[in-house]
């Protein structure tokens, strides 16, 4: 059974900074994409930076870009999200997902997701 379980979340002031981590079970890792999305209260699912396989090549939303880095350890199996400069519209629930070979950014691309961690940013 695929298992993703995120990490990490939590309070923290505007301006500063939090990482989120990602350990993924129950899959060849090095087999998977790796992406990170966010859902706001009210809002739809959002797409905020992904990796594929190797790591070599990375995405962003637009919305994110310059602040935040996704990085994975295929030794560890993990995916993390580095949030720097955090803005209060940056709160919402994070949800790390996987997709096998492909490297997808729409939503409905991706197969397997976590359960998310909370992520609140104060002004």
């Amino acid at each position: 059974q695929v298992q993703l379980v995120e990490s990490g979340g939590g309070l923290v002031q505007a301006g500063g900074s939090l990482k989120l981590s990602c350990a993924a079970s129950g899959l060849t890792f090095t087999n998977y994409a790796m992406g990170w999305f966010r859902q706001a209260p009210g809002k739809e699912r959002e797409f905020v930076a992904a990796v594929t396989r190797s790591g070599v090549r990375i995405a962003y939303g637009d919305s994110v870009q310059g602040r935040f880095t996704i990085s994975r350890d295929n030794a560890r199996d993990t995916v993390d999200l580095q949030m720097n400069t955090l803005k209060p519209e940056d709160t919402a629930v994070y949800y790390c997902a996987a997709k096998y070979m492909t490297m997808p950014t729409a939503v409905a691309d991706w197969t397997h997701w976590g359960r998310g961690t909370q992520v609140t940013v104060s002004s």
